[in-house]
């Protein structure tokens, strides 16, 4: 591959006239940079606002964000990778990458407090690996982490013509040859090309109508918007000054103020909240691609999808005679052109047709297949509602491990609690909330108030409400326990902590 890259880069100094330097190439670094923001609404109830459409389990039960952590570590010299995610799946992410990041590859992550779009997220990243310069130059390859490509061998290719052209100073686009009229996508219009690398972009293209959109897979020269991006640091942060000088001046201020913390083969940057919330939110195609005269588009086929919908998702499972397509236990008798999920019970169907079936332990989707697209207005009304259906699932994850809530009533809760082997949760109390704890497995060390003991298999231990008090497994299998709590508010903010391993705030 990089032998490729190299040939490219001769066959684009044939082509243009204008050299690149071999030297350039070989000191600088590439640093995927993986975007993971977004609810995926059209991906409700399996995708919510706190475990959104980048931790979505496809048929092979590697998730979304796995899958573009593993595309990019494969590239030839990766050794570190960027994530730029919120403060509130940062220990899920954590654990997703744990589960397959086998090269070991340090891990550096930009915490936003609220969404500001891509434009604010990429000027973060960029003014990050600028103030951190090692003599080498940096490139970013800009990644959604909720899309799927089944050609990583052509992947592999357009990132090295991709960064050739980076190193020629130009920000480069992936653009997608389109295989269908696509109403869904926006659109690159290829210009005059640029060696035998890529083309310039004539202009970007908001989703076009179906007529459009016919047009333009007739015309050849319309691709695909990927969302995806390669360009050197400071070339982005030129074009960032001259176009989008607002948004560059106020992520900068926010960097000021944001810590950085290092340590356990991972480096994390909290944006502060105050300052973040004042970016501009703005997209980059918006702030700085439609405006800049050094924009170029790699052509490409990586057998892409985005993966928008359950119609979309649906056709990555194999289908059965009769078009069905099912997760988990399922029992489809007369049944046609379907899509069944299930995340734990059995969902049989019986006599039906072009249906979406999703059934997660709290909430349960039926929907015609067909209008899919439309599942956000649920997602929409939930949140409109204020329901906790939009916002969470009934298991949490936690940084020592993760929480199933069995039962909520408006003065007792019950909850199953996996704590990892060695884990521990932070010192803390409640004010307003007791706690019933009963191993279930496992061995639990329990602070209470000023006593500490060992709570075994089938024995139990009272917190009253107001107790300092700490839950740790010492053992070298999980700890599982039930928890019930009994009080008159049993809200997760109702929690002081005094001490936490994993660098969380006193409440919250």
């Amino acid at each position: 591959m990089v032998r490729q890259m190299h040939r490219a880069a001769r066959d684009a100094q044939r082509g243009t006239g204008r050299p690149i330097e071999m030297a350039n190439m070989q000191t600088t670094e590439l640093i995927p940079c993986i975007i993971s923001g977004g609810a995926g609404t059209r991906l409700w109830p399996v995708s919510r606002q706190e475990l959104p459409k980048p931790f979505i389990r496809m048929a092979d039960k590697q998730s979304l964000l796995q899958k573009t952590f593993l595309r990019a570590a494969r590239l030839p010299g990766v050794r570190r990778m960027m994530v730029i995610t919120s403060q509130q799946v940062m220990f899920h992410t954590l654990a997703e990458y744990g589960e397959v990041n086998e090269r070991g590859l340090d891990l550096e992550m930009l915490l936003e407090p609220v969404g500001r779009n891509t434009a604010p997220a990429i000027a973060a990243a960029v003014l990050d690996v600028l103030s951190r310069g090692d003599g080498r130059r940096v490139m970013l390859l800009v990644l959604p982490a909720d899309h799927l490509l089944e050609d990583e061998v052509a992947f592999a290719e357009a990132v090295a013509r991709a960064q050739a052209l980076a190193e020629q100073g130009r920000l480069v686009t992936f653009g997608l040859k389109p295989s269908r009229p696509e109403t869904g996508f926006g659109y690159i219009e290829q210009g005059e090309a640029v060696s035998q690398l890529g083309c310039r972009v004539a202009r970007f293209i908001e989703k076009p109508d179906a007529a459009t959109a016919a047009s333009y897979l007739a015309d050849g020269r319309f691709l695909w918007n990927s969302g995806m991006f390669c360009f050197a640091a400071e070339t982005m942060r030129a074009e960032l000054a001259r176009h989008a000088p607002d948004v560059l001046a106020s992520v900068a201020a926010c960097l000021e103020v944001s810590p950085d913390l290092v340590g356990a083969g991972r480096r994390q940057r909290e944006l502060d909240r105050d300052s973040f919330s004042r970016c501009a939110d703005i997209s980059i195609d918006y702030a700085v691609m439609e405006r800049s005269s050094e924009v170029a588009v790699v052509p490409c086929e990586l057998g892409w999808s985005d993966i928008g919908s359950w119609d979309s998702l649906a056709k990555e499972y194999p289908q059965d005679e009769n078009g069905n397509a099912s997760c988990g236990e399922t029992l489809l008798h007369d049944t046609h052109n379907s899509f069944v999920q299930s995340c734990g019970r059995l969902v049989a169907t019986l006599g039906v047709d072009n249906l979406l079936v999703i059934d997660t332990p709290d909430a349960l989707l039926v929907a015609d297949r067909t209008r899919s697209q439309e599942v956000r207005n649920i997602a929409a009304e939930l949140k409109r509602r204020g329901h906790p259906a939009y916002l969470l699932h009934r298991t949490s994850q936690r940084p020592w491990g993760q929480y199933t809530v069995l039962e909520d009533s408006p003065h007792y809760k019950i909850k199953r609690i996996v704590v990892r082997a060695g884990a521990s949760l932070s010192l803390q109390l409640h004010h307003h909330r007791s706690e019933h704890w009963i191993v279930v497995s496992g061995t639990a060390l329990v602070i209470n108030g000023e006593d500490e003991k060992l709570v075994h298999t089938n024995q139990s231990t009272f917190i009253p409400a107001g107790k300092r008090h700490r839950l740790a497994n010492p053992g070298v299998i999980e700890l599982v326990m039930i928890e019930v709590q009994s009080g008159d508010y049993l809200g997760e903010d109702d929690i002081v902590r005094f001490d936490d391993h994993y660098g969380r705030g006193p409440a919250g």
